[in-house]
């Protein structure tokens, strides 16, 4: 037999639904997971393949007087904020970059190691995620000897790479390790050039402009960021892309004001014309590129704009 309801027993009948719903235990929040960033990007490159790897991020106030140091306080925070970020706080990452080249491994720079803050220093971790471990490494290439760049050759005290050969600039080397070196501003990398760079020198080329790596990957001076600060072409079946180390430290500072002095540029006019020169020819040449401190996955290209350029990240183009 159906059960009929009047409206006084269905107000009451809710009105216990409500209360015993009010009464119930509430269920556990999900916890809260905190910030997580990409680790790794690969694409196919030609007969190549390219991984950028994250080595995590330092966050330092500014970017005035660390960019645009010669410029009036309230220009470098005002082009901060017409690009839509902090204009007294800002993050600057590390991307070392592999290259599998299908008959040798090869890595651009090692990070910063574990011997910097816990925010950065996870190359290794980068690798094991990206499928590679530290010994498959076949060729490590050094852009020049800043801290971030050599900081990983070591783990533990030890040489994290025990089968690879080494490459760097002949003028970066025998800037760094040079007995003028020791004492003032030079004095700590001095001492972090002899404690990882002197100890694989037997198994080191040293490169001059226009030297080849591996087939395929040709050294370019691209001085003043540091005396012998290199970049690198890479070309593969009729495809390039360009490897700029440190000729640019910021995405917005560095490319649509390439003259503003860095305090990161040990020579500052130098480092100024160098950044125009390369960011021309990216421009002019429509040609990706690839830069340490560029935002992750720090690949992208260059357009024109006014006296400057701006950054285009990359997106889909390399996937295809």
């Amino acid at each position: 037999m159906p059960i009929k309801l009047n409206r006084r027993q269905l107000i009451i009948g809710s009105s216990g639904l409500a209360a015993a719903t009010i009464a119930a235990p509430a269920l556990a929040k999900a916890p809260m997971m905190g910030g997580q960033r990409p680790n790794l990007y690969r694409f196919k490159f030609g007969k190549f393949e390219i991984t950028t790897l994250n080595d995590g991020a330092f966050y330092l106030n500014g970017p005035f007087p660390i960019f645009g140091a010669d410029q009036f306080p309230e220009d470098v925070e005002e082009l901060a904020k017409k690009n839509h970020l902090p204009s007294k706080r800002f993050e600057i990452g590390f991307a070392p970059v592999l290259v599998n080249t299908g008959k040798e491994l090869v890595l651009f720079d090692t990070g910063n190691g574990d011997r910097r803050n816990p925010t950065a220093g996870h190359l290794k971790r980068a690798m094991k995620i990206a499928g590679y471990t530290p010994d498959q490494v076949d060729v490590i290439v050094i852009s020049h000897y800043h801290a971030d760049h050599i900081g990983g050759i070591k783990e533990g005290g030890e040489i994290l790479f025990k089968n690879a050969r080494y490459v760097a600039g002949e003028a970066e080397n025998n800037f760094w390790l040079h007995p003028d070196q020791a004492g003032g501003s030079t004095d700590a990398t001095h001492k972090l050039a002899l404690a990882h760079m002197k100890p694989v020198a037997e198994k080191t080329t040293f490169l001059k402009d226009g030297q080849d790596v591996v087939s395929g990957i040709t050294a370019m001076a691209a001085f003043g960021h540091t005396p012998g600060h290199m970049a690198f072409h890479i070309e593969s079946e009729g495809k390039r892309i360009f490897l700029g180390g440190d000729f640019c430290n910021h995405y917005v500072m560095s490319l649509q004001n390439p003259e503003w002095h860095v305090s990161f540029d040990m020579e500052k006019d130098q480092a100024g014309k160098t950044r125009r020169k390369i960011l021309d020819m990216l421009a002019v040449d429509k040609i990706p590129f690839t830069s340490y401190h560029m935002p992750f996955p720090a690949v992208g290209y260059v357009e024109k704009k006014d006296e400057g350029f701006v950054y285009v990240p990359v997106s889909y183009q390399l996937n295809l």
